[in-house]
Order: structure tokens, then sequence, then C-alpha cells
């Protein structure tokens, strides 16, 4: 295994939490976590020495929550995945419409930036990426990350994935396969 620090960066909706087809997570009591998410956090935190959400919400943008809710929403997730044991160091989010032109809404660099800023110390690790569109798969690609997807598809994937499991939970348990 590479001596380099490890780095986990994860997608929210559809990775962590169930995503609402053609809807948004809008408050707490619609937010539910899928099976296993939270003992997969406990053992990533083993593995990986920093882990990081980073999500798009661009529900925001639309109207249909504010920043105040999405950090009650936040808080609320942070604090379940604390009192399972496990630990994220940070949650990144762009707030901003698909087409805004933003620097900071995945396929783009800036959430992973902002990192970077936050915590030096993940300069020149090895980084690794788990998400369920392409545009976290190009996220991944983008800042030079081991990609992951959840799939529980079997075909009609895109192939611009390093790895695909079909939860979180099932890479947590076959992490070997992904280390070097």
């Amino acid at each position: 295994m590479s001596d380099k620090k490890k780095i986990l960066f994860l997608d929210r909706d559809g990775v962590i939490n169930k995503r609402l087809i053609d809807d948004y997570v809008t408050k707490v009591d619609e937010f539910e976590f899928i099976p296993g998410v939270l003992e997969a956090i406990v053992k990533f935190n083993k593995v990986f020495d920093r882990v990081f959400i980073v999500t798009n919400q661009q529900g925001i943008a639309k109207g249909l929550m504010t920043e105040e809710d999405l950090s009650a929403i936040h808080r609320f997730m942070l604090e379940t995945i604390e009192s399972g044991g496990g630990k994220v160091d940070a949650v990144y989010y762009c707030p901003h419409f698909r087409n805004e032109g933003c620097s900071c809404r995945k396929p783009n660099t800036g959430m992973y930036l902002l990192a970077l800023k936050d915590f030096s110390d993940i300069k020149d690790a090895q980084l690794f990426m788990v998400g369920d569109t392409s545009s976290d798969m190009q996220f991944a690609k983008n800042i030079g990350a081991v990609s992951v997807m959840i799939s529980n598809q079997t075909e009609n994937l895109s192939d611009n994935y390093n790895f695909v499991f079909v939860s979180l939970k099932k890479f947590a348990d076959d992490i070997y396969l992904v280390l070097d």
C-alpha cells in the first residue's frame, strides 16, 4: 500500500441518502440514509485520512430551500454519522444553477479547491471519489481521483469510472479491491 495520505470524497444524494426521483431533499424529514452507509463511513475512517462530502444543491438556486434548510439537513446528517461512530471532515456544496457557469459545481473542481484550502494536508494525497452520476465521475477525473461509481444497474453504464459497486456499503466491504 502507498504511504501517501488517502482522501475520500463522497457525493451525497444517491450515495449517502436516498435520492428523490425528480425532486430535491429540502428538509430533514426527507433525508433518509441508504442502508449500510453509517457502517461504511466507520470503515472508511479506518482507511482514509480524511472524508469529505461534495454535493451539488441547485435546489437553493431554484428557491426550493434556503442555505439554512441545507445546513439543518447537513447538521442532521453529520450528527447521525457521528452518533454511529463515523466522522466526516467537511461538507462542501454548490448552491448554483447547473448552467450558471460557477467553478464549484461538479464536475468543476471548486469544491476540491475549497477542501485543499481548508485542509492543506491533502495536497499530494491519493484521492478517491465515490458518486452515482457521470458528473461525479468527471469530477473525479478532473481532480485526478480514482473514481468509484455506485450503481445497481448491470448495463448501460458509461465507462468513465475505475470501479463500480452496487452500494457504498459494498464498496466499504470490498475496499481492498480499490486500494493499491
